[in-house]
Order: C-alpha cells, then sequence, then structure tokens
C-alpha cells in the first residue's frame, strides 16, 4: 500500500462535472492564499483544452495551479502517480505558508489520496489482446456480466458499454486473481483516519438533477462553438495518437474520436456527447457518497458559494 502518513492541513473540494468547481475555487482563491492541485485525469494533457473544459489562461495566471498539462496525450498517468506528485506538493504548498486547495472531479485520485491504494499489476498485452477478442466474439455487455461474477462492487459502479474500464478490471483479476475493487478498498481504518483529518472535503452534489444536465449541455455547446473539433482534428493529426489511449477516451473525445472516424454519424456528436457526460456524472456521485466525512453543498442552491466559503471559513 501507498503510505499512509497524514497529509498536511488542505481543504479538499469534489463534485461532478460543470457543478461549479472552478468559480469555487477561484471564489476561494481571492480570500485566502492557496495553490490548487488539480484532481483531473483529463486536464493533466497537453493540448487538450476544450474538451477539458480546462481553466483558462486568465484563471490559470489569478491564482498558482499544479498538474495541469503534464503529460502528453501519449502517455499515461495512473493514481499512484497522483499520489505521489500530490503529496509532494501537499507538504511543499504547505512549507511555504500557504493553503493547498485540491479540486476536481476524478473521484478515484481522491479516493487513492485519502486512503492509499496498493501496487495494481502493470498492463499485460496478451491478456488485453484475449479479453478483447472476447469481447469481439461476445460483446462487451456479456464481459461486463463476467466481471459481475469476479468483481461485482466494479461491475456495479461501470456501464455495460464502458470497454476500456471493464477491460482493465478483467485484466487485473486474470493477472493477479483479485479483484480491482480491493485495490481501491481502505485496508486500515485507523490509519485512513489519521491520514485525512486535517482535510475538509466540500462536496458540491444538486438537489436537481435536471439542473446539472442543463449546465452539462450548455457547456458541451460552448466546447462545440469554441472550436472542440478542431481541437479533436489537430490531436489526430499528429498520426500517434489512437482511440483505445486513456488520453482519447476522455469522455467527449471519444465521441468526437469516433465521429471523425466515421463510426459515429456526425449529427449524432452533440447527443451521444453530452449522454456520456451525465453518465460521467453519475458515477462521480456515487463515488462521492462513499465519502462519508464529506460536506455537501447543494450546488445548485442560490448560496452554494456562500455555503463552500463559510465551511472554508471554519476550517482554516
Amino acid at each position: 500500500m501507498l503510505p499512509t502518513h497524514p497529509l498536511p492541513r488542505c481543504i479538499a473540494l469534489a463534485g461532478p462535472t460543470a457543478s461549479g468547481k472552478t468559480a469555487a475555487a477561484l471564489a476561494i482563491a481571492q480570500r485566502w492564499d492557496v495553490e490548487i492541485i488539480s484532481v483531473d485525469s483529463a486536464l493533466v494533457y497537453r493540448g487538450m483544452d476544450i474538451g477539458t473544459a480546462k481553466p483558462s489562461a486568465t484563471e490559470l495566471a489569478q491564482v498558482p495551479h499544479h498538474l495541469i498539462n503534464i503529460r502528453d496525450p501519449l502517455q499515461a498517468y495512473s493514481a499512484a502517480e497522483f499520489v505521489r506528485d500530490a503529496e509532494e506538493l501537499l507538504h511543499a504548498i504547505h512549507a511555504r505558508g500557504r493553503l493547498p486547495l485540491l479540486v476536481g472531479g476524478t473521484m478515484l485520485y481522491f479516493k487513492a489520496l485519502f486512503d492509499g491504494i496498493d501496487p495494481m499489476p502493470g498492463t499485460h498485452p496478451a491478456l488485453r489482446a484475449t479479453i478483447e477478442a472476447e469481447a469481439a466474439e461476445h460483446g462487451w455487455p456479456a464481459m461486463h456480466a463476467q466481471l459481475a461474477l469476479v468483481d461485482p462492487v466494479t461491475a456495479a459502479r461501470l456501464q455495460p458499454m464502458d470497454t476500456q474500464r471493464i477491460q482493465r478490471a478483467l485484466e487485473v483479476w486474470r493477472a493477479s486473481g483479485q479483484p480491482l475493487s480491493s485495490f481501491h478498498a481502505t485496508k486500515d481504518v485507523a490509519a485512513r483516519a489519521d491520514r485525512i483529518c486535517a482535510t475538509t472535503l466540500i462536496s458540491l452534489e444538486p438537489d436537481d438533477r435536471a439542473w446539472l444536465h442543463e449546465r452539462i449541455a450548455l457547456r458541451f455547446d460552448q466546447m462545440l462553438a469554441a472550436g472542440f473539433l478542431d481541437e479533436v482534428v489537430t490531436l489526430r493529426a499528429r498520426g500517434d495518437l489512437y482511440a483505445d489511449l486513456p488520453s482519447m477516451r476522455c469522455v467527449g473525445y471519444r465521441q468526437a474520436w469516433e465521429a471523425l472516424e466515421g463510426t459515429l454519424p456526425m449529427d449524432e456528436l452533440r447527443d451521444r456527447g453530452i449522454f456520456a457526460t451525465r453518465q460521467l456524472a453519475k458515477r462521480q456521485v456515487t463515488w462521492l457518497r462513499s465519502m462519508p466525512q464529506r460536506h455537501i453543498v447543494a450546488c445548485d442552491a442560490p448560496d452554494a458559494l456562500q455555503q463552500v466559503l463559510a465551511l472554508v471559513e471554519q476550517s482554516v
């Protein structure tokens, strides 16, 4: 398991996509001397700005940001790497006399940081090829059903067509004989409690799901208007990227890649992209509900920002 020594005093701001995390983080930064650590598996990639809703250059200039634009889209970035990098940053920011502010929606990263994780088996190309061949013959819903037999916890949080995650979960099971969920589980409750005692986790969760769905649709439309499709055209033109890379399987990018490839009708891109983003948001909320230490703020409440600032005020 990764180290479980206590984390330094910090604030964590989590929530599903389009819940207002960036605006809330910048408001916090206006009142306290903070540095932001991004907790987002898509923002790590350079050249993927529009489709990830990456903070603008102006926003990035307002307060120090970390773990943004640190990887080429050809490279992977694991939860274990995030924990290592985030821990180093937390201690460095604390040593500079500033307050670390963790902000993002990649809940696996949050749980890995708070709970610690065991090193997972590495990739096995032969196993992956076998799983892909089985999926080609039987279909991914059948592979999802197979996963449910050996790792029901992971299967319950995955959609039957979440091919990348189903493949990885089956790969881990076949390589190690252990379910993927066991690597994410808390092994030592006391150590975990000690580790997160100095962390205030603020969770932006909507009371009205329709409110979030409207924001997701609006954001996707804004991305399209801002040139999202051109961004993916540029990425494809590099020639070294391919559809199964973790970067290109990010929500929105996967659908845009398929539309440009011709496997998805272009006139379905918007609806499919919005639907996939809604599904992501649903999974993010499910992850959050497994974190009992969180302080919930209804992000669709008129005074949501004031509530967030009040929680920070109580914690610093």
